[in-house]
């Protein structure tokens, strides 16, 4: 090809390139203004599920310390009561 054709063709493929550019700009700009305020109340309500979830999970995890802090005791106890009896008489620890 001729310097020229190529000149050319590289001019043509700058200014597509700059048209692509703008067009996708136009439609960003011309978006619905709708679906941004959808997208944000789909958003919201996902923050308020997750809210609620994170609470209850929380809620659940004090219960199962709570839990598990009491087994921990009552184990403790009923170690002390089975040495108790295993113990020889009169026998300390």
């Amino acid at each position: 090809m001729s310097e020229a054709v190529d000149h050319a063709l590289h001019r043509l493929e700058t200014v597509l390139t700059r048209l692509e550019g703008a067009v996708a700009h136009r439609f960003e700009a011309e978006r619905d203004p709708s679906d941004l305020e959808t997208e944000l109340a789909i958003m919201g309500e996902d923050r308020a599920r997750l809210a609620a979830e994170l609470d209850a999970a929380s809620a659940r995890l004090v219960e199962v310390e709570a839990a598990a802090d009491d087994v921990g005791l009552r184990l403790g106890r009923a170690i002390e009561a089975v040495e108790g009896v295993l113990a020889p008489s009169g026998a300390t620890r």
